[in-house]
């Protein structure tokens, strides 16, 4: 059942992504999603970039007109929540190491958090195509985490992909477990560096949804659906799926590469 909700902050994190905080009292854990509907327009499936507490958040990356049309939301005005929903990231404390590109980060930063509050110690490789996108950078670094940053056009940080920072720091050794959350290509590259080196990897797998209950089959993902088998999967099930990395559905449910 959907609550109605009025938009209490608006934050514009980067060039491209909208933070909307909101009321809303269900407990939810860091990984899990909700469904957000503004009236008259399309339904869709967001992780919570802000989890703990009565006020929640979620972290919107403008990628097509509905997108946009949340992203210029102002406070004071409604919006219809359900959830959460979903399988979140396990947070137990250790070492852990954060791989997260564009907007992945919003899914992210609340494990993060949690596990700071834990007692463990993050590692975050951060990435982006430039330095003004770089999405809670200053988020991740003012809980405790350690970032070490890297984009493509070399604005900021090591000039390259964030997954060549990832191999680096799985190199040095003494990481517990491996949590990522960006493009789905980057993702496969980094469940199968964790695999290589026997780390335990959760990753966060976005895909089209429309009912978030397992029925209605959009988000089917191999042998899984997203929104109750996921979105967080282990390395394991994720390497077995052979779409992950290479192929999704688009909104029709027809199959495109990425």
């Amino acid at each position: 059942m959907r609550s109605v909700v009025r938009v209490s902050e608006r934050v514009e994190e980067t060039p491209s992504t909208v933070t909307l905080r909101f009321p809303y009292g269900p407990p939810a854990e860091p990984g899990q999603f909700v469904m957000l509907w503004i009236p008259g327009d399309d339904e869709l499936p967001m992780s919570l970039s802000f989890t703990d507490g009565a006020s929640k958040g979620v972290t919107v990356k403008s990628m097509g007109d509905t997108s946009r049309r949340i992203q210029a939301i102002r406070p004071g005005d409604a919006v219809a929540i359900r959830g959460p929903y979903g399988r979140p990231f396990p947070t137990s404390p250790g070492r852990t190491l954060v791989v997260a590109g564009g907007s992945g980060s919003a899914v992210l930063a609340p494990a993060v958090e949690r596990v700071r509050a834990r007692g463990g110690s993050v590692v975050v490789a951060l990435g982006a195509t430039q330095r003004p996108e770089l999405l809670f950078r200053e988020r991740f670094e003012r809980c405790g985490a350690t970032v070490r940053v890297a984009t493509d056009d070399g604005s900021e940080g090591f000039h390259g992909y964030v997954t060549e920072v990832a191999a680096t720091i799985l190199e040095e050794g003494s990481i517990d477990a491996v949590w990522t959350c960006g493009p789905e290509r980057m993702m496969d590259k980094v469940v199968r560096s964790a695999a290589a080196r026997r780390v335990p990897c959760f990753g966060s797998v976005e895909r089209h949804m429309k009912c978030a209950l397992g029925m209605c089959d959009a988000c089917a993902f191999g042998p899984f659906h997203v929104c109750t088998d996921g979105p967080v999967f282990d390395g394991g099930r994720l390497a077995s799926v052979p779409e992950f990395g290479r192929f999704h559905r688009d909104p029709s449910g027809r199959r495109a590469s990425f």
